[in-house]
């Protein structure tokens, strides 16, 4: 007798999953740094990324700055502050300089780190634990389970809650933050993902082949410091759209 969908057996991997923790004596972060005009940052954030006393490669992509951005990431990779360095050759966008960052990524765990200070890596720690101890395959770093956040735009809120509220009825998943910068995950998955966007769309891509891909995800609060948008943010209400129509096609047409 075939059982009703709301008793049906759970499947083997719902029934027991087994911790995997990583080899604390061979394992090494990958830090993607996606780039676009932030030479008022760059050096500030990779102070901050290596005074972050974990095993780690940086990789640094820049999405053909016009501030002189580029130029500053080649004297830091020349200095040694930036292991790899991917120059692409015309601006594609956020989702696309992170995947060539995955590309050439090494490191048994990865975490997307923005340039424009608004996520610190003092929050790695609490993000990366999950993974390290074989809990989780990737940790979102939440904006909104009450770390502390500079105050800003109301709207901005409404809308990510928006967009996390529905990319989770078509993940069934429960995040409270799809759209937080601070995704980690294991260098291997992630690697192994069939990403496509380029723009912003990163974030609902990633979260949905995730979902697919029936990795176990945690959710730890982060501390944010929001940018203005006279301080150089630069999402904005069509991405907005843009990342409603992301989560429609990632979910249920790719």
């Amino acid at each position: 007798m075939t059982m009703p969908a709301s008793h049906a057996a759970p499947s083997p991997m719902a029934r027991s999953t087994p911790l995997t923790p990583l080899d604390m004596n061979a394992w090494r972060l990958s830090v993607l740094i996606p780039c676009y005009n932030e030479l008022g940052t760059i050096d500030t954030i990779l102070d901050r990324v290596h005074s972050t006393p974990l095993p780690k490669e940086i990789v640094c992509v820049d999405d053909c700055s016009t501030d002189g951005t580029r130029e500053r990431l080649q004297e830091l990779k020349a200095a040694g502050r930036i292991h790899q360095l991917i120059l692409q050759p015309h601006n594609q966008g956020k989702g696309a300089a992170i995947r060539a960052a995955l590309a050439a990524s090494t490191g048994q765990v990865v975490i997307v780190q923005d340039a424009d200070l608004e996520y610190t890596p003092a929050d790695w720690p609490v993000l990366l634990a999950p993974i390290i101890d074989g809990r989780a395959d990737a940790c979102f770093g939440s904006r909104f389970l009450g770390g502390p956040h500079r105050v800003l735009y109301y709207w901005h809120s409404v809308g990510n809650r928006f967009l996390t509220t529905f990319s989770n009825m078509l993940t069934n998943l429960n995040l409270t933050d799809m759209e937080t910068c601070y995704k980690a995950m294991r260098g291997d998955l992630a690697r192994s993902l069939r990403l496509t966007a380029n723009r912003f769309g990163f974030e609902p891509e990633v979260t949905a082949r995730l979902a697919r891909a029936e990795a176990r995800i945690y959710e730890v609060p982060i501390s944010y410091s929001g940018r203005t948008y006279a301080e150089g943010k630069k999402i904005n209400w069509k991405d907005g759209i843009a990342a409603f129509w992301h989560i429609v096609k990632y979910n249920l047409f790719e």
